[in-house]
């Protein structure tokens, strides 16, 4: 059986349960500065299990595109030399929020997998948690599980937990016998399950979410939840592996495509290069689907796990003997195993291989150049061990890693003072941690969760006008703010790198409250801060009025990034993405992937293709459509962003097409004359473009 048919049959069996089907969510996490990576099907819907947020349907599936490497979830050096470890991998799931609970969960599991996938009953074996005696009984009562195939573990491998607090719970794996010829046949199968990673397989998860954990007079606690949740999770590639009789998930169709490639490329047996060709498979797959997500390498954060992850098959590919940029190369076959799955990832195909050739280039010539100063310090080492001091010098002066030198060291019996290194680093660690996007959510983000959930979302009248008669269902003092929730208003709420409006509260003819700021920091809820508000009451009917001047200032210099990014595409290719931007009344600035600088004659005739847009006074056209079709118009996403089943489109007909829910002017020539004041860049892979 085809990964492709187990993904269907796994959909089309949990939406015969009653499960909605939802789309992957993209690698880039969505509103979880904690994760670097989606790394488990769950992560989307974590709003939903902690309540902070409810769902339209308690009953959820997917397929879930995730990568672990780098943070807590960091399978990264384990690739290549386990026969199921992965950066990306992809994780079936099925989700009850508050629904159905441990009946029903081990139910769907046991007949998918024996029933639909036909796995025989025999090669399975079950754990649980060692409290949890009611999912032992019921895999044994229920299913028909032998108690002597249903194992009791402990908390390290069978209690979930999301955080220090928050919903928790035992957990129980299925688990696949590969068969007695991969492990003793007479050891202790208890045993195996827990050591042994070749015989017997981990294949499915079920998480019970049951408890809750919280804090009380400085110590933590335990108490049940009144609507118990179900998470669950397998991996794709490892039933694949169970599916075709492979104990090696490498050995499935989800790889040897690109695997067959590379011996073909290199003219390598792939038995006699293990290792390296599983390595470069894997890898490639994680940085096609990563940059194709809109991650672009970089020295810091995600960009630089990829940029690990690139050089590290660059590694390999050199050992094959492939002394020319070849990764791009294996590119097609990404799109033969994952293509059907992720057309939206397929559709930026042009720059995964853009820059995963760019930055094979960049880094053959960091390994030429570092190898030779590293062999020059190792000729004059005393002693075993190179100083922190000197592997930092060739990481911030040359730009080689530490972790290839170190694995350069590791080949030669040599160490490295990992202590002087970190000791060096200290100082630029402090500047990215201050600098990162991974900082904790705002503590009052349940509060206005809750207030979404108790008077719904905001009905937004700004697109048509900017005053509005509206009722105070809220006010929130936060700091020296007060935080005003109103029925409706005419007030955009920051978003789609837009500032927020400002203006003004009346009260009859009188202003009795000036607007600051307006944010979003709960989908569809729009909170107005005002420093000014005391004397507004809750359930009182005012006068909304947005400040005229700083809207039309905003909307042009939004229109005026929609015609930069189309010039852009136009004078340096297709391969253009919006990596960012900041509008507001008197200044733009737009980020985009490009592997150079932008030359001054490429920004001359940016200037002026933008500038010829305004001077034809197209109207610009807003239209709210389905996703779908949208699509078909040819209508750019913003990368990482989520979009609903319906979507805003602004038309500038024959030029642009752009999904987008900021404010526009209604046509070009509002826009007045355009001119690029400066540019910068991040590294060799994001631009920065700005006007005032």
């Amino acid at each position: 059986m085809k990964a492709s048919d187990i993904r269907t049959k796994f959909s089309e069996f949990f939406i015969s349960k009653g499960h909605e089907k939802i789309d992957s969510s993209p690698l880039i996490p969505q509103n979880d500065p904690t994760l670097l990576f989606a790394n488990a099907g769950m992560n989307q819907f974590k709003d939903y299990f902690t309540g902070a947020a409810k769902a339209a349907n308690p009953r959820a599936v997917t397929v879930q595109k995730c990568v672990r490497a780098g943070g807590k979830h960091n399978d990264l050096e384990n690739v290549g030399f386990t026969a199921r470890h992965h950066t990306f991998f992809e994780m079936l799931g099925n989700f009850s929020f508050g629904d159905y609970f441990k009946k029903e969960a081990i139910s769907y599991a046991w007949e998918f997998l024996t029933k639909e996938l036909g796995i025989d009953k025999d090669k399975l074996y079950v754990t649980v948690h060692e409290s949890d005696q009611e999912a032992a009984d019921i895999w044994h009562q229920q299913e028909g599980v032998p108690r002597e195939r249903i194992f009791f573990l402990g908390d390290k491998d069978n209690f979930w937990e999301m955080g220090d607090t928050g919903p928790c719970g035992p957990c129980s794996e299925i688990f696949y016998d590969h068969g007695p010829e991969h492990s003793d046949p007479n050891a202790d199968t208890s045993k195996l399950i827990l050591n042994d990673e070749v015989r017997y397989v981990e294949i499915w998860n079920l998480v019970f979410m049951q408890f809750e954990k919280y804090m009380e007079d400085g110590q933590i606690k335990r108490r049940s939840l009144p609507k118990p949740s179900v998470d669950t999770g397998a991996g794709l590639e490892r039933i694949a592996a169970a599916m075709t009789g492979n104990y090696n998930n490498y050995e499935t169709l989800l790889f040897q495509p690109i695997i067959q490639e590379l011996s073909r490329m290199s003219g390598k047996k792939y038995e006699n290069h293990l290792a390296n060709m599983r390595i470069v498979a894997d890898h490639v797959r994680a940085a096609t689907m990563l940059i194709t997500d809109g991650v672009i390498p970089s020295n810091e954060g995600r960009g630089y796990v990829l940029r690990r992850i690139i050089r590290r098959a660059v590694r390999q590919l050199e050992e094959l003997g492939l002394t020319e940029p070849s990764m791009h190369k294996l590119i097609p076959q990404v799109w033969e195993i994952l293509g059907e799955e992720y057309p939206e990832n397929m559709r930026n195909s042009s720059l995964a291989e853009k820059y995963i050739m760019l930055e094979e280039e960049n880094f053959r010539r960091t390994l030429s150049t570092g190898l030779d100063l590293l062999n020059k310090e190792l000729k004059g080492l005393k002693g075993d061990t190179l100083s922190g001091e000197i592997a930092f010098k060739l990481y911030d002066t040359y730009g080689f890693p530490m972790d290839l030198t170190e694995v350069i060291l590791r080949e030669k019996n040599l160490k490295l003072d990992t202590d002087g290194f970190e000791k060096c680093m200290e100082e630029q660690k402090e500047r990215s941690r201050k600098a990162s996007d991974f900082s904790a959510s705002g503590e009052n983000q349940k509060v206005f969760y809750d207030l979404k959930d108790k008077f719904g979302e905001t009905e937004f009248l700004g697109y048509k006008s900017l005053t509005a008669e509206v009722k105070l269902l809220a006010k929130e003092k936060i700091g020296e703010y007060y935080a005003l929730i109103f029925d409706k208003t005419p007030f955009y709420g920051e978003g789609g790198g837009q500032a927020g409006d400002s203006g003004e509260i009346l009260g009859g003819d009188s202003i009795i409250a000036n607007i600051l700021d307006t944010q979003k920091p709960v989908d569809g809820l729009f909170v107005h801060y005002s420093k000014d508000a005391d004397g507004l009451n809750v359930d009182h009917h005012y006068t909304l009025k947005v400040n005229a001047h700083q809207r039309n200032l905003t909307a042009r210099n939004h229109t005026a990034t929609h015609l930069l990014q189309a010039a852009l595409i136009e004078v340096l290719g297709d391969h253009i993405k919006q990596a960012g931007s900041a509008v507001a009344q008197d200044r733009l600035r737009f980020d985009f992937t490009h592997p150079e600088a932008v030359k001054k004659s490429e920004l001359r005739k940016v200037e002026r293709i933008v500038n010829e847009q305004i001077l034809k006074g197209t109207d610009v056209c807003a239209e709210v459509m389905s996703k779908d079709k949208a699509m078909q118009k040819g209508a750019m996403a913003l990368f990482g962003e989520k979009y609903g089943d319906e979507v805003r489109v602004i038309d500038i007909p024959g030029f642009s097409v752009e999904f987008c829910g900021g404010t526009h002017v209604s046509n070009t020539s509002e826009i007045g004359l355009f001119s690029i004041i400066s540019e910068s860049s991040e590294g060799k892979t994001i631009q920065s473009l700005f006007r005032k």
